[in-house]
């Protein structure tokens, strides 16, 4: 068979490996961006549905945002669900504290029965667990037995009895000695689950539990609640058309009954426009037109949830009515405001002010009711005040319409966060970019907003019509629906702030896989969407750990791996440093700048660091020692042979920058070094039909993402041979849902995917490589913001959701930029 032959047959191999095919379906997107400013305001729709599902933090936390439309009396809803009501049963520790009996000796008998004597049994107060800040009984063992007893008379009177639960991690519940609820996993916030409530007795009643920790940390708190019945079956569904996702919006159609109604959240997110990117204010567009010709009555209702500006819905907050001379604003935040106190990974912001904005020409009606109330509220036309402090309280407000006919009507409603302090670096608190002064106001920014609407909506407009055509002229339509679909998700990982020092900083916050802020090997799959369209952003994630290092508060010879825990950027907090993995990373990403802007002055700035690096790169980064690299949950790993390519690229890279800076004999000095380890390396690697995993091992294989690089910086290290052999390897590696990252496992991270298509030879190589990534987007049973770290036959998450590294999704666009320059 000839070369080429072979190589058709290699494709159509790859494609016969992605079980069926997609068709035209209701689906877009795994889960819906709606308001994406920062890793706080962030809501997202996690069904098909707009009205099938209460809407979300990206974390999974009821974000709750209730639309509802009365069209000439009949009410339809449109948006989220009415917020479910409970009533208390038993108090878990969120509402009163409670004693239970444990044990941590797996106990003799039936343990679990009404009747257990547990003499021997220590007592403790609720919640259980290991951390000593959160809990009020320390467990650190590996099991835990735990009973509760209580008095309960009116059995008949519950509606539906729910076990209201927050564990980490497996666990088994029995009540009254039956098994109620069984569980291998973790929960990180209280989750309500149905439990059979014939299982109670009238007077005492017991539950008992065992909680197992397998790894990581533990936690039980646990209480009983009722479901209390509601008004949703009063109300009508609005039917939802369709639904489309653009760069900065996302636009739902929708018919109400005899109107129809276009609902778009836009955030403008213009990376070019600094200014607007860090104004936290979103639009929520309605568009209203008869659909049979009449005329018709329209107004609008919006609940927003107080809950947005909480950590934990059992935070009380206050709420404020007011106006300013152009809008009508309701104003939420907690009580207690304790700013930049907290910092984890499953975290809400608890600090700073929720915004609902309305313009006073479209004469609406705000007010402010229990959250449980407020869909019953519009529909009895109540528009008073019932509640300003309280817990999960709905900011209302009611656009009125008035006729509507064939022609469209359009109204807006503005969404706002003010956090007052967005982070803490190094010790002093730093205010949000469009707030640097301490002089701005909110009211002032959504007034700006207000002003500016058609303008703004322009831009977006323009700006999501010219993304769309950079990716489908790069890679074509699956592609560019995946760059499409990353964009805000990317964005709203981050924070914009200025440093003491007058810096740009772009502060990540590593979502859902730890919660450092400003991880270098988050930042570098992310670059390629900041390289693109402003590389000053890309500037602003690496400024920090160049102050780290240069004020010699990290006094290694390598670069850091963070900055700390978000939202505090005062060093890092991860176990153990990445030294060739985050030392290449800052060099290759100098580079990048460099070649985009068309000079090394950002270099330059940082010109000792980056030759202390480099200089550790040399002696260390051919033939790696072993360590972890950017995919440290395939634990440390030595002699890698990607991570090798990311030190000799990285070296190279500094050879381009001293050349461009005019230090000719430094350039040909370390050009002379990274070109004598590409042989050697070849060497050491070949396995015949690939390149392994590992030196040691030839029986491995790895995806060698880092090798991207070469191609879009033109360094032309590596001989096209390489490329060729494992572009035609990894086709015959592919699965359902993607080619997996190496021979260990089946998982895969789809950035890195993204990255070694874009180095494939040929089009449809890089097609055959991108497709599953599409499928995935569009089938994968995990219903998160769009996760980068799955398992590549099944598209089941294996963790990760949410995070700013699916801007690594635009480096076939970078790199034909970069090539056509």
């Amino acid at each position: 068979m000839n070369q080429s032959n072979r190589f058709k047959s290699l494709v159509l191999l790859a494609y016969a490996c992605l079980t069926g095919t997609v068709h035209a379906q209701e689906r877009k997107a795994p889960a819906y961006p709606l308001i994406t400013h920062n890793t706080y305001f962030s809501i997202w729709s996690n069904t098909d549905q707009l009205n099938n599902s209460t809407t979300t933090h990206w974390t999974g936390a009821e974000h709750s945002l209730l639309g509802l439309i009365n069209v000439d009396g009949k009410i339809y809803r449109f948006l989220g669900k009415e917020q479910t009501s409970y009533k208390t049963i038993l108090s878990a520790s969120d509402e009163a504290s409670y004693n239970v009996n444990y044990t941590e000796n797996k106990p003799a008998g039936d343990w679990t029965s009404l009747k257990y004597n547990t003499a021997g049994w220590k007592s403790g107060q609720a919640p259980i667990g290991d951390d000593e800040k959160s809990v009020k009984t320390l467990w650190k063992s590996d099991d835990i037995w735990v009973r509760r007893t209580f008095n309960l008379n009116n059995i008949a009177g519950i509606n539906e009895l729910l076990l209201k639960l927050n564990h980490d991690d497996n666990v088994e519940v029995f009540l009254n000695g039956t098994s109620v609820y069984e569980k291998k996993g973790w929960t990180s916030s209280f989750q309500y689950f149905p439990i059979n409530k014939s299982a109670l007795k009238a007077g005492q009643n017991v539950i008992a539990i065992h909680l197992a920790n397998t790894a990581g940390g533990r936690f039980l708190d646990f209480g009983l609640a009722d479901k209390l019945k509601d008004n949703a079956a009063q109300i009508l569904l609005a039917e939802q058309k369709n639904v489309e996702v653009n760069a900065t919006q996302t636009v739902y159609n929708f018919a109400a009954g005899k109107v129809d109604l276009q609902l778009t959240f836009t955030s403008p997110l213009l990376l070019n426009d600094l200014r607007l990117l860090s104004r936290p204010v979103s639009y929520v567009t309605y568009k209203v037109n008869a659909n049979d010709g009449k005329n018709h009555a329209v107004k609008v209702f919006l609940g927003a949830s107080s809950d947005i500006a909480v950590y934990q819905p059992s935070q009380a907050v206050t709420t404020q009515k007011y106006a300013t001379a152009k809008l009508s604003v309701l104003k939420t935040g907690t009580v207690e405001q304790p700013v930049l106190q907290k910092g984890a990974d499953d975290m809400r912001i608890d600090w700073g002010y929720f915004y609902v904005a309305a313009p006073k020409t479209a004469g609406a009606v705000q007010f402010i009711t229990k959250g449980s109330e407020a869909a019953n509220a519009f529909k009895k036309g109540s528009v008073s005040s019932t509640a300003s402090k309280g817990h999960s309280l709905s900011l209302n407000t009611i656009i009125p319409f008035g006729t509507v006919g064939k022609n469209a009507v359009e109204r807006f409603v503005e969404l706002g966060y003010d956090e007052r302090f967005s982070v803490q670096y190094f010790n002093t608190d730093l205010r949000p970019w469009w707030n640097n002064s301490g002089k701005a106001t909110i009211e002032g920014e959504l007034t700006d907003a207000f002003n500016e609407y058609q303008s703004v909506t322009q831009k977006c407009n323009a700006f999501d019509k010219e993304v769309y055509a950079d990716a489908l002229r790069s890679g074509g339509k699956e592609y560019a629906y995946l760059c499409v679909l990353a964009y805000r998700q990317s964005i709203a990982a981050h924070t914009l702030v200025k440093s003491p020092a007058g810096e740009t900083l772009w502060l990540s916050k590593e979502n859902n896989s730890g919660g450092f802020i400003n991880t270098v090997d988050v930042t570098y799959p992310s670059a390629p969407l900041y390289l693109l369209y402003n590389p000053e952003l890309m500037q602003g994630m690496l400024n920090g750990i160049f102050h780290f290092s240069e004020s010699g508060k990290y006094p290694h010879p390598w670069a850091a791996h963070d900055l700390g825990t978000y939202p505090k950027a005062n060093g890092q907090t991860y176990g153990e440093p990445m030294p060739v993995e985050e030392s290449g990373n800052m060099i290759i990403l100098c580079a990048a700048i460099a070649k985009a802007e068309g000079n090394a002055g950002y270099a330059k700035k940082h010109w000792q660091t980056l030759t202390t690096w480099v200089d550790y790169l040399t002696k260390e980064g051919l033939d790696p020692k072993s360590q972890l690299c950017t995919d440290d949950f395939a634990g440390h790993l030595a002699r890698n042979a990607n991570l090798s390519v990311k030190a000799i690229v990285a070296i190279a890279c500094y050879a381009q920058m001293a050349e461009t800076l005019g230090e000719t004999q430094t350039a040909k000095k370390y050009r002379a070094i990274a070109e004598g380890m590409v042989p050697e390396w070849i060497k050491m690697a070949d396995a015949g039909d690939h390149y392994a995993l590992t030196f040691d091992n030839k029986d491995t294989w790895s995806q060698k993402y880092n090798l991207v690089w070469d191609k879009v910086l033109g360094l032309n290290l590596f001989p096209q041979k390489v490329y060729d052999t494992e572009t035609r390897y990894y086709l015959t590696k592919i699965n359902k849902f993607g080619l997996p990252l190496d021979s260990r496992k089946s998982y895969t991270k789809n950035d890195w995917i993204a990255w070694t298509a874009t180095f494939a030879p040929q089009k449809d190589q890089f097609e055959a490589l991108i497709r599953p990534l599409y499928v995935h987007a569009l089938e994968t049973l995990s219903r998160v913001p769009l996760n980068d770290f799955y398992d590549s036959k099944t598209g089941i998450r294996e963790n990760f959701k949410a995070r700013s590294v699916v801007g690594g999704f635009y480096m076939k666009i970078l790199a034909d930029k970069l090539n056509a320059k």
